[in-house]
């Protein structure tokens, strides 16, 4: 029998609450994928600087993901943490800064995500110039991108070029390139990137028609959809809330009842979040009542992990690994 040390652990541990929610996720999730089904995973939050990458692209590189939608922030920050790792700041106690300390990080250069720093010299402005030589050059040659297509050609020059401080296998960005995944970067105007870009345009470096926007995304998703469940049906891995999420899996109902096709609901579905519905927020909505909106069927398999994404989303894919 192959080695599967995670999966025993939480077989033999994990029976209740959310952690029988994890165990069970995992195994519906597995049996998606040796049924030959599809599966989209959605990035929000900040999984990007707490090195998700680590985990998810050994999933990206084994086929067990097949398209990601995530917010700009988790593109552009995988590829910061790539070429400026050795500059990052942790401060495991930063629960305990003042406003004085805060402040004494801004001026040095740093950017906080909770317990991490990222450089601005090193990391941010580091991709700005090389985008903004693309976007001028997509310009002047009157072509237009998504987002994503410029991050896809920046990240793999600067592999071969040997400007990682981290190891290749790390970087989900690197491997969705090299596989030329499906990725949607609704909103991406909200980002660092997206920011430059707009800064950018301003100055006169670039035509702002040069990047593509989110509507363009979901029509690009509508022929993903459409295309893939003509022999398969699609699951949904949901990393948090947000954008990432509501998103792609308005793509479903767009096609049944707004262009009058018919397409195959989401045939999966798994959320790892914090939120509650409590207060009306759709990122705490519970996926049964996604049912009422046309995304998800009755017959779904559906879970809601509450806990936190960086330490359960490591797991469920060592578990899927493990037993793939």
């Amino acid at each position: 029998m192959a080695n599967k040390p995670l999966t025993d652990f939480i077989t033999t541990h994990y029976h209740h609450f959310n952690a029988n929610a994890l165990k069970q996720a995992a195994h519906a999730y597995i049996d998606h994928h040796r049924a030959g089904k599809r599966m989209l995973v959605t990035l929000a939050g900040a999984m990007s600087t707490a090195e998700l990458g680590r985990s998810l692209a050994p999933m990206i590189r084994a086929g067990l993901v097949d398209a990601i939608c995530c917010t700009g922030a988790n593109l552009e920050e995988d590829v910061f943490r790539a070429i400026a790792y050795n500059h990052y700041r942790s401060i495991p106690d930063y629960r305990e800064l003042s406003a004085a300390d805060e402040q004494d990080l801004h001026d040095a250069g740093f950017n906080r995500v909770t317990d991490t720093c990222i450089p601005e010299a090193e990391a941010m402005r580091c991709i700005e110039t090389h985008l903004i030589a693309a976007w001028r050059a997509a310009s002047e040659a009157n072509e237009r991108r998504l987002p994503h297509e410029y991050v896809y050609t920046l990240v793999q020059q600067l592999a071969a070029e040997g400007a990682f401080q981290v190891p290749k296998e790390d970087s989900w960005v690197l491997a969705a390139a090299e596989r030329q995944l499906p990725v949607y970067v609704p909103g991406w105007e909200d980002s660092t990137l997206g920011n430059f870009c707009v800064a950018a345009g301003r100055r006169g470096d670039c035509n702002l028609d040069c990047v593509l926007s989110g509507l363009h995304y979901m029509d690009k998703l509508i022929d993903w959809y459409t295309t893939t469940t003509q022999d398969t049906s699609i699951g949904f891995f949901q990393v948090g809330g947000g954008i990432a999420g509501d998103f792609p899996i308005c793509v479903v109902p767009l096609l049944n009842q707004d262009l009058q096709k018919s397409v195959p609901l989401w045939s999966y579905f798994c959320q790892i979040t914090d939120a509650t519905e409590s207060y009306g927020g759709y990122s705490g909505a519970h996926p049964n009542e996604k049912i009422t909106w046309g995304k998800l069927s009755a017959d779904t398999p559906r879970f809601v992990i509450h806990s936190d994404a960086s330490i359960v989303a490591p797991l469920l894919f060592q578990v899927i690994l493990e037993n793939s």
